[in-house]
């Protein structure tokens, strides 16, 4: 989880990943950032994120990223 949140912080540092759990409902993400998000947890955790899963609740919060991840590496 640490290695998530640093990884969101170098995307968007001005956000406070570890207590915000709205952050596509609030608008606070919006497309480009879940698309850098994807392709820095592709490299960094070695996850193919489908199109089926591009879902708001699975990127509303750091943990519900988490959560994706740890789905997809048990593929």
């Amino acid at each position: 989880m640490e290695k998530l949140l640093e990884l969101l912080k170098g995307v968007r540092p001005d956000v406070d990943f570890e207590n915000e759990t709205s952050l596509i409902d609030d608008g606070i993400l919006d497309s480009f950032d879940v698309v850098s998000i994807i392709s820095e947890l592709d490299d960094q955790f070695d996850v193919q994120i489908r199109i089926t899963e591009l879902d708001p609740e699975n990127f509303n919060s750091a943990e519900a990223i988490w959560r994706l991840v740890e789905q997809l590496k048990t593929k």
